[in-house]
């Protein structure tokens, strides 16, 4: 298929690509039981879960494990959305201040008219990630920028906006409302339109973009699906607990994760292989019984 993506080439596109999926890092490695509870899971939570919403223990592992991920994953998105700009004509991606500043010595029309030849601009993942101080702080900032240098706009761009647009920023600093024509809430459509003039070049990113990650995924030895050993680990938990009913028997091993020092919930645990001191202790107690059962 032919590229038409006129404001990236192709291998500059694919070398964008794999940096952020190289950035996944870690996160592509496989879970086991001890990274599993790293941030101590809340066994109350899960059992409800799993109960609530008709699951298997599996499912509901493994839709853990995946919120885990993509927590971290966040931020190596915000990467992909940032710096694909430095690949842009006119665009630079500061290391500090701003996240993308663009310059064009032709002139970039605003919406209401004016006319200015740099955009500073800060950039959001979703549009309710600012709380009301960081709102007021961002504001200011970009006031500050436009009483510094009268030929600039200031753009709050979001990549999962409500809907598109460029609208002035209407927020709120010391209790009041503030606004001005040339500090504006973009959406991501509608900044790469400012950006390379053309309506849909979002729209034709998005499009290019699941053929060149299957690409790049497909060509990376080090990109490698994580093999999970969670579920299976604790059900040899669950095997402590073997004069119990499978269900409950697994829902002693997520205790497990939590309550292990808690009264009442070690003392099987203890009995059958000594006492460990906190959680790590009570995971080697988990590892040593698995591995007397492999």
């Amino acid at each position: 298929m032919a590229w038409n993506l006129s404001f990236i080439s192709e291998k500059d596109f694919k070398n964008h690509v794999r940096a952020t999926i190289m950035k996944y890092g870690e996160k592509l490695e496989s879970y086991d039981l001890k990274r599993f509870n790293s941030n101590l899971i809340d066994p109350i939570k899960l059992i409800f879960d799993k109960s609530v919403y008709h699951t298997s223990w599996e499912e509901i592992v493994n839709n853990e494990i995946f919120l885990q991920r993509d927590k971290s994953n966040n931020n190596d998105i915000g990467y992909f959305h940032q710096n694909i700009f430095s690949y842009f004509e006119g665009c630079e991606v500061p290391q500090a201040g701003w996240d993308v500043i663009y310059r064009n010595p032709d002139g970039i029309q605003m919406p209401d008219g004016d006319v200015v030849h740099t955009l500073y601009v800060e950039m959001k993942n979703k549009h309710n990630t600012m709380n009301s101080a960081s709102s007021a702080k961002t504001y200011i900032k970009m006031q500050g920028q436009i009483l510094e240098d009268d030929d600039c706009a200031c753009f709050l761009v979001e990549a999962i906006a409500k809907r598109s647009q460029n609208i002035k920023w209407t927020t709120k600093v010391d209790g009041k409302n503030v606004q001005h024509r040339l500090i504006r809430r973009v959406s991501m459509d509608q900044f790469y339109s400012v950006l390379t003039g053309e309506e849909d070049a979002f729209y034709r990113m998005c499009m290019a973009l699941s053929g060149v990650i299957n690409a790049v995924v497909n060509e990376e030895e080090s990109v490698s699906v994580p093999h999970d050993t969670v579920i299976d680990e604790l059900r040899k938990v669950a095997n402590v607990y073997e004069e119990q009913p499978k269900d409950l028997a697994m829902a002693m091993a997520v205790y497990m994760l939590g309550f292990n020092t808690y009264m009442g919930f070690g003392d099987k645990m203890e009995q059958r292989f000594g006492n460990g001191s906190g959680n790590d202790g009570m995971l080697k107690s988990i590892y040593g019984y698995a591995k007397r059962l492999e």
